[in-house]
């Protein structure tokens, strides 16, 4: 629902980020509470006066800014949680201990302030607090990891030496290797290697887009050795939806950041759909879409009932179209065409024979597309997006266009960058289609929370300017 696998995806900057966050709250909070409790009850535990008027006051401000500065300093590199994790009680302590001893160097010769005997246990405390949330942390991370919650999944492709040293080494429990391709093999030999290795293995000219929506995989990884040639691997998967990073299985590590603690690799076509951004981006469009569908229910209820009385049910129409990284999902839409038998494939035009009465109304205004804010709190949609198309146009158009399918690098959207410059209703030839594939290419390339928010906007002045079906 809230897709934690896509804010997660490329590293784990944003739960680290927040695990800091909660530890200077959590140190924050205690020095608060002690600053109260040391001479007064529970019962004035509110009162702001208090620890205003307290020797704590402006130390309970330092100790966390000085805390967090040091720690962002130690683990500003990080990008894996579980190097980051590696001795963090030591480190965590270790800027604990400097943060305490320069804000009492601070608080003692700039501002006279003296504390009694009592700040050692204000110092115990803050230790066992720290303790106490990194382990807390810690469970919360594996609990995610160990419940596939954010765990990622990945296609090795490479030569058979490679692929099989990957799948014996030991990993992070975050990936999980879900099939692989193998590029020095051919098919009746990778078939017999299918009894030596367990997990999934295919041939490159075998169907990848199938391969990829049925395993849900959310990376391609590319084994870089002297045995395959990378620009010839990489025109494999290159025009597919999946982020790809190339891991170097040669190269003698020089960075901190590696996959399983040992490899470097480079990212080499990644989503701009992850972290912080995407995170604020899926609450929104939760928060929106209840909005919408309460705000627009009275009118949904009423064509509803309209569709019913002029050509009974159903008045809901579901389709099979394609979603994030490839994946199929079923959308929902009001009916606005007849109860015949028609060609599901066929795009409606304007003055289509098989519209409803009602049907050229709610497709006028997009009223048909209400049903579909469903899909945005289900998570398989977003409210900005590139338009999903039927599963068949996606795949007649991937073979006419390169880059097509790498619209669906982020949710499907109901409204989207092509719709708001006149791409929008059916698309009548493929010079149309590329020129809105370019669109929802140069959205994703260049997405931020703004631009989100001026296409919704500008939905709103297109749809009741914009003549079409």
């Amino acid at each position: 629902m809230f897709r934690l696998e896509k804010v997660f995806q490329n590293d784990d900057k944003f739960f680290i980020f927040n695990s800091n966050i909660l530890k200077i709250f959590s140190i924050y909070i205690v020095i608060y509470i002690f600053s109260i409790l040391e001479n007064y009850s529970i019962y004035q535990i509110l009162d702001y006066e208090i620890y205003e008027n307290s020797n704590y006051f402006i130390f309970s401000y330092s100790v966390p800014i000085i805390f967090y500065f040091l720690s962002s300093i130690l683990f500003k590199s990080h990008k894996d949680f579980y190097f980051y994790n590696l001795n963090i009680i030591k480190k965590d302590f270790g800027c604990l201990v400097l943060s305490l001893i320069f804000s009492i160097l601070i608080l003692k010769f700039y501002l006279n302030k003296t504390f009694n005997s009592n700040l050692i246990y204000l110092v115990l405390l803050l230790f066992i607090i720290l303790y106490f949330f990194q382990n807390l942390i810690n469970k919360i991370y594996f609990f995610l990891v160990n419940n596939n919650i954010i765990q990622k999944n990945i296609l090795l492709v490479g030569s058979y030496e490679s692929v099989k040293k990957i799948l014996e080494e030991k990993k992070n429990n975050i990936y999980i290797y879900k099939c692989c391709i193998l590029i020095n093999k051919s098919k009746e030999e990778i078939k017999k290697l299918r009894i030596e290795i367990k997990t999934p293995i295919f041939h490159p000219n075998e169907d990848i887009r199938s391969l990829l929506e049925y395993h849900s995989l959310g990376q391609i990884w590319i084994l870089e050795d002297n045995k395959i040639n990378i620009n010839e691997t990489l025109n494999i998967v290159i025009k597919f939806s999946v982020d790809i990073l190339i891991i170097n299985l040669l190269r003698i590590p020089t960075t901190k950041n590696l996959i399983n603690l040992k490899y470097e690799y480079r990212n080499y076509e990644i989503s701009k759909f992850y972290g912080a951004n995407l995170l604020i981006k899926i609450i929104l469009d939760k928060i929106l879409s209840l909005f919408f569908i309460i705000l627009l229910s009275p009118i949904l209820l009423l064509c509803m009932l309209i569709i019913f009385l002029e050509d009974g049910g159903p008045v809901f129409f579901s389709q099979d179209r394609t979603g994030w990284d490839g994946r199929r999902f079923r959308i929902y839409k009001l009916r606005s065409l007849k109860n015949t038998n028609f060609k599901k494939t066929e795009q409606v035009v304007e003055a289509d024979k098989r519209l409803l009465n009602i049907g050229k109304f709610i497709r006028r205004f997009s009223i048909d597309e209400v049903p579909q804010f469903i899909n945005v709190l289900k998570g398989d949609m977003s409210i900005v997006g590139p338009r999903p198309h039927m599963v068949e146009h996606d795949i007649f158009y991937s073979k006419l266009f390169k880059e097509f399918l790498k619209r669906y690098k982020a949710n499907p959207g109901l409204t989207g960058w092509a719709q708001i410059h006149a791409l929008r209703g059916p698309t009548k030839d493929e010079k149309l289609m590329q020129k809105r594939m370019e669109y929802d290419l140069w959205y994703l390339n260049n997405w931020s929370l703004f631009l989100d928010l001026k296409i919704i906007f500008k939905t709103f002045f297109v749809i009741f300017i914009h003549k079409g079906t």
